[in-house]
Order: structure tokens, then sequence, then C-alpha cells
């Protein structure tokens, strides 16, 4: 029976490997294209022995000439790391209320935040665009942060409320004895304990911001137009561009890749408490 089980999960190792081999080639694959020129990057069947260059690096920084990307990484990390911190502050007393403290009918209350996830996002581009439009808002970073906390603000609650329900309600009971309150409770009880349920929230939400398109590309312009946008302004009806794109698809992943990476034990520990089961 032993044997069995160690036999059974080799085998579901193997399986993981695979997995975790076949998510990975597509990365692999961009990475070595963005160190080649961008005649060997076009060839078909690819190159793999093709000689290394840093030219589409070069070009994707704008040594030759062309816009710098700074700007664009910039205004994704105020718009990601703006939003993300509004979602937290706004997500963890709510979901307090939810988990800790429920109110009435509170799981119509969640079936509520995630309803509006279900609404396609296309749908409210025209009317946000012409609020954006009347209010002077166009091509302004602010407006992105406010946009992706009210998009990622009901996924962060329904996380969170499956986070903050494993606080020991005893432990907030006795700070309540000693005369502890609400922002206390949330800030020195509540948020150590939920520290890795917190922390992977806020990495998806970091996430779902930095690779957000769609609104950035229709409402930004130059001033906070954001690195998807960027790098969507490589792709050409002419000329070879891959080496440069994927160039820039690897530098503009880093930061989540970064994130991801510096977070992952929290990311696992904190998804295993049961928001993703």
């Amino acid at each position: 029976m032993t044997s069995a089980s160690a036999l059974k999960g080799k085998g579901l190792g193997l399986v993981a490997w695979l997995l975790g081999i076949v998510f990975f080639l597509p990365i692999a694959w961009m990475a070595l294209t963005s160190f080649h020129s961008e005649e060997n990057a076009a060839t078909n069947p690819p190159s793999f022995a093709a000689a290394l260059t840093l030219d589409g690096y070069r070009d994707f920084f704008g040594a030759g000439g062309g816009a710098s990307p700074w700007p664009a990484l910039v205004n994704s990390l105020v718009a990601s790391l703006g939003s993300t911190l509004f979602v937290l502050l706004l997500a963890l007393p709510a979901a307090y209320a939810l988990a800790i403290r429920p109110v009435k009918k509170w799981t119509d209350v969640l079936f509520f935040f995630l309803s509006t996830k279900m609404l396609p996002v296309v749908a409210g581009l025209l009317p946000i665009y012409l609020f954006a439009k009347n209010t002077d808002l166009l091509d302004n970073i602010w407006l992105l942060v406010v946009l992706y906390t009210s998009m990622n603000l009901p996924i962060a609650v329904w996380m969170m409320q499956s986070f903050l329900a494993e606080v020991p309600v005893a432990v907030i009971e006795a700070a309540q004895i000693d005369g502890a309150r609400l922002p206390t409770l949330l800030t020195r009880i509540v948020a150590p304990i939920a520290l890795p349920g917190i922390a992977a929230t806020a990495l998806i939400c970091f996430i779902f911001s930095w690779n957000e398109l769609l609104f950035a590309r229709v409402l930004t312009g130059v001033v906070a137009q954001t690195a998807p946008v960027f790098l969507t302004g490589f792709i050409t009806s002419q000329g070879l561009f891959l080496a440069k794109v994927c160039a820039a698809s690897l530098v503009i992943s880093l930061p989540v890749l970064a994130a991801g990476f510096a977070a992952q034990d929290k990311l696992v520990q904190g998804l295993s408490l049961g928001a993703v089961k």
C-alpha cells in the first residue's frame, strides 16, 4: 500500500513538472526571441542557434530614437499600486463586516459583489468615456486609479471575507474587552492574523490592474499612457517587430513576476485559507 501511494505521488509530481514546463515554454521562447535580431526572429522555422543581440531592448528603451517607456511604466506603477492600496483600505472593513460581524443576508451581499464582475467590461466603456470627457478627466492617471479600484473591489471583498472568516472570534472579543476599538481591531489584530490572505488579495489586484488594457487604451493618450498601451505601439502593419515586442513584453512582465516571486509564500498560504478551493 505504501509503495502504491509513493508511486502515485511520483506520478502526480511528474505530471506537475510536465504542466509547469508546458506553461513555462512560451515565456522561455519569448525571452529567447527577445535576444535575436528581427531577421532571425521572423524566420520560419525558428532559428534556435541564431546569434544573440540586445537590439530589441535598445529599441524598446528608445536608443534608436523612439519614445521612452519610462513614463508609461511609471503610470502603470502609480495606477496599480494606488488602486491596490485603495482596494485594501475599502475591502478590509467590508470583509470584516461580512465575516466577523455578518450582516443580514450576507451571502446575498457577496453574490451581489461577485455579480458585478459578470458585466462585460465593454458594456460600461461608452458611459465612462463620456463621463471622463465631460469632466475633463481623459488622459488622467487618477481616473484609472478610481476605475481599477472599483473593478477590483468586488473580488477583493469576496476573497478577504473568506480569509477573515478564519480569524478566531475569541481573539477579537478579548481585544474588545481590553477596550480596543474598530480601527485598532482592524490594524493590530485582524490584519496581522490575515496577512497572508491580504497579501494574496493585494497581489491579484496588482496583477489585474497592471495588465488592464481596454480602459487604458480608450481613456488615455500620452500623459497617462500605461505600459500595456505603450506595448501595442510596437505592432505595425509593415516591417519586422517581433524581437522588439518580445523584449518589451518581457520587461513589462518583470514587475508582476518579481511581485509574485517575492510574495509566493504568502500567496500560496493565503489562497489555501479558503478563497480558492
